[in-house]
């Protein structure tokens, strides 16, 4: 039977008419009836109604409605939504996910939301009222906490769903708030939401879905600190923190409390203090506050903590440092690392780059240079676009050649790039040699790049590749060889050394003389005298 693939949203339609109408045992015993092969026959018909047998002690015809939900129908005797029509459901799933995932989030929600009478009353009490601008930020979080009670990250609803949403939801709150307290207001949605993604990775964290939630819950993390950065970047800023100092000082706390434990997980916490901090109007007594809260954590026994941890406090107090302008006292103090992140110090180079300080930018890649080859890929990327930049407006062309020839294989696209940009043709060539790249599997605008200068440097590397094409022994390979020579044979002519290519041509065939089908290849291109 060939699978029903309806459009996403009408699944989504079924999947939450279910979790309303259904019971968990009818919903679970259609389960049952689909996972056992019992469900047939399924059409569509009309472009909105589904039709299907479900074999149980009888064989029942069971109509699906995706726009009504309530108009279905089975000829089974029950009176209400029945198994057969959740076995036709999850058959309609099936396309979308799996079906056995998707019984046990319904389990799981339908339990949680049917709780019984004698918890109500204790439910009821957990509510809070909505968030008003005179209410304190425990009385905002205790209200979005209480709004999220329950919820778990699932196959179905993901990090980026629960941002977006979570986000929309709580924000509404405030659209007509003042714009120094929504401001202030907005931070601590953007911690809360943060928080909540750190629990819920924690808790998907050896699940089977681990793998795609890590990458989801990644790409819901930028798009926190995307937000943040907005924020900060606010007009209202100075407004908020003028008129709310009390409340900024408590924020500030909060985030502390946050940033600095050093737990590894999908937010960038350190990013996040580090950026409010440098975007808040410089403030003598809460910076000495701070700095003596980082220096009274950092005398704490080393042993009592964890090494990343301690490194998280190393950064966050340079980071006052370099708010100061002591650069020199920064990069002492970052010698204490127990290691060296790039991803801790994107932030500054971004901001060097953005500025165009292309010497303090320099100074930080020099810094981080021998962090390079073992940086995630995101932030390798990045690291050699600063330096190819950075290169460009100073006198460090050379040492970031002799950067990128340390870091082959892995800077081979990077460097491959700068020698063709930096009109390094001979280098470029004897890098494609080394690496056992022939012609056929370089771009013709690189290859004319270096025809254009110098076609002779091109002759060794056509020579490499007709010969590991011939060595390959096979037809194919010996028509790759052919072809390649044909390219050879116009450079020769056009660098007046018909000579040489006679030498060479005579020689290539009397090496491979054996070679009765590459010979004849020869001879149907014409090459042989």
């Amino acid at each position: 039977m060939l699978e029903l693939q309806i459009p996403k949203n009408r699944m989504n339609y079924l999947i939450k008419q279910m979790q309303t109408h259904m019971d968990p045992e009818d919903m679970e015993r259609g389960w049952l009836f689909h996972h056992k092969g019992r469900v047939s026959g399924v059409e569509l018909v009309g472009g909105t109604v589904v039709h299907a047998s479900v074999r149980g002690n009888d064989r029942y015809h069971t109509t699906i409605d995706l726009e009504n939900f309530s108009a279905g129908d089975c000829t089974c005797s029950f009176d209400k939504p029945c198994r057969h029509m959740a076995a036709v459901i999850f058959a309609l799933y099936v396309p979308h996910g799996r079906p056995e995932l998707l019984v046990q989030e319904l389990k799981r929600a339908m339990t949680t939301k049917r709780k019984p009478a004698k918890n109500a009353d204790r439910e009821s009490k957990r509510r809070t009222s909505e968030p008003v601008p005179g209410g304190s930020p425990e009385d905002w979080h205790r209200f979005f906490e209480a709004q999220y009670h329950g919820f778990s990250i699932s196959h179905q609803y993901s990090f980026d769903l629960f941002v977006t949403s979570a986000f929309e939801r709580f924000q509404a709150f405030a659209s007509g708030w003042p714009d120094g307290i929504r401001l202030l207001y907005d931070l601590h949605v953007n911690f809360f939401v943060m928080h909540r993604m750190e629990q819920f990775f924690g808790d998907t964290k050896n699940s089977y879905l681990s793998g795609y939630h890590e990458s989801n819950a990644k790409t819901a993390a930028a798009d926190c600190l995307s937000r943040l950065d907005r924020l900060l970047a606010s007009p209202a800023l100075p407004v908020s923190v003028k008129e709310h100092p009390k409340r900024w000082t408590e924020a500030l706390n909060r985030l502390a409390s946050l940033a600095l434990q050093g737990k590894e997980g999908p937010n960038d916490w350190l990013y996040a203090y580090r950026a409010v901090w440098w975007a808040l109007p410089k403030k003598a007594e809460w910076i000495k506050r701070e700095k003596e809260r980082l220096d009274n954590q950092l005398q704490e026994r080393e042993e009592s903590r964890r090494n990343r941890k301690q490194d998280v406090l190393l950064v966050a107090r340079a980071h006052f440092d370099l708010m100061e302008n002591n650069a020199d006292a920064a990069f002492l103090r970052l010698e204490a690392l127990h290691q060296r992140r790039a991803r801790d110090f994107i932030l500054y180079m971004r901001r060097c780059h953005e500025r165009a300080e292309w010497d303090t930018l320099l100074s930080w890649l020099r810094w981080l240079a021998p962090t390079m080859q073992s940086a995630a890929q995101d932030d390798f990327r990045l690291l050699c676009q600063y330096w190819t930049d950075a290169a460009k407006h100073s006198d460090a062309d050379d040492e970031w050649v002799r950067i990128m020839e340390t870091l082959l294989p892995r800077s081979y696209y990077v460097y491959t790039g700068y020698l063709l940009q930096t009109k390094r043709y001979r280098q470029w060539v004897d890098l494609q040699i080394a690496n056992r790249i022939g012609p056929q599997n370089l771009y013709a605008l690189e290859l004319r790049s270096v025809e254009e200068s110098d076609p002779s440097l091109l002759l060794p590397l056509y020579h490499q590749a007709v010969e590991r094409s011939v060595l390959e022994k096979n037809r194919t390979s010996y028509k790759t060889a052919v072809r390649l020579l044909k390219k050879l044979h116009g450079y020769y002519t056009t660098l007046g050394r018909k000579r040489e290519w006679e030498t060479y041509i005579n020689r290539l065939s009397d090496h491979f003389v054996r070679l009765r089908a590459f010979q004849e290849e020869l001879e149907k291109g014409s090459w042989l005298p």
